[in-house]
């Protein structure tokens, strides 16, 4: 049974100026595991992917009904397949997520839906 769903919607331009502002930015976002792979990448998609995960985790708490405070970023953990599909490794959920993170222009969108578990 789906027991949340959350959606958040980012402009690239504020997490660009919040990472130009402050150095430790992504840091403060990422995970060690999600900071390695985001310093493998460079120029626009390394925009993308620290926005990708800003929205990801801010959609992930909107689905559990908390929003990011209660739940901090390094809670939540989103890595990806060898074929490029995030998914989420570690989050205080203990069911199903099913995650999507999709990039138009100068917007990241995600999207997490909630599941429990069948016993």
């Amino acid at each position: 049974m789906i027991v949340g769903h959350g959606i958040d919607l980012q402009d690239m331009e504020a997490i660009e100026s919040a990472r130009i502002k402050h150095q430790g930015f992504p840091k403060k976002i990422l995970t060690e595991k999600e900071f390695e792979r985001y310093q493998s990448l460079s120029g626009r998609r390394q925009l993308e992917y620290l926005a990708g995960r800003w929205s990801a985790k801010e959609a992930l708490t909107k689905a559990l009904g908390t929003g990011i405070g209660k739940i901090g970023f390094h809670d939540i953990e989103i890595l990806n397949t060898s074929k490029g599909v995030p998914y989420v490794t570690k989050s205080p959920f203990d069911g199903n997520i099913w995650l999507s993170i999709s990039h138009s222009g100068n917007f990241v969108q995600a999207s997490v839906i909630l599941e429990e578990k069948d016993d």
